[in-house]
């Protein structure tokens, strides 16, 4: 059991952690500055839908990651 929940973290850590790259950063400097105020005028619609899947998808992964720690370090014994 623990062996597969170990395992089981290791995957969720290496998906959490390309989520997060994967997601496009709120602003990026001085450049994101100056397109950012563009992109709110003109709107960014196309980036938007996925850019909630992976917010959605950080979410749930962010979830499990702490249930399996909790359940990695209960089982441990």
């Amino acid at each position: 059991m623990h062996t597969l929940l170990v395992t089981l973290l290791v995957i969720v850590s290496i998906a959490l952690i390309v989520v997060v790259l994967l997601q496009s950063g709120k602003s990026a400097g001085l450049s994101g500055a100056i397109s950012g105020g563009a992109e709110q005028l003109f709107g960014k619609q196309k980036a938007r839908g996925i850019d909630l899947v992976l917010h959605r998808l950080t979410v749930v992964l962010a979830v499990l990651f702490f249930v399996l720690t909790i359940a990695v370090s209960y089982f441990q014994l």
